[in-house]
C-alpha cells in the first residue's frame, strides 16, 4: 500500500516497506510491488 504525504506544499506517495518518496503515485506502486525494503543495491 502507498501512503500520501505532504512535504513542500506538494503530495509525495511513500513505499511503505522502505519509505521512498515519489511524485507519481503510479511510480510508488510500482517500485512498492517489487521493493524488499533493504537498502538499494546502489548504496553499496
Amino acid at each position: 500500500m502507498v501512503a500520501t504525504t505532504e512535504r513542500d506544499e506538494m503530495t509525495w506517495y511513500e513505499c511503505e516497506e522502505c519509505g521512498l518518496l515519489f511524485e507519481n503515485e503510479t511510480d510508488a506502486e510500482q517500485h512498492e510491488s517489487g521493493c524488499d525494503a533493504e537498502d538499494p543495491s546502489y548504496l553499496q
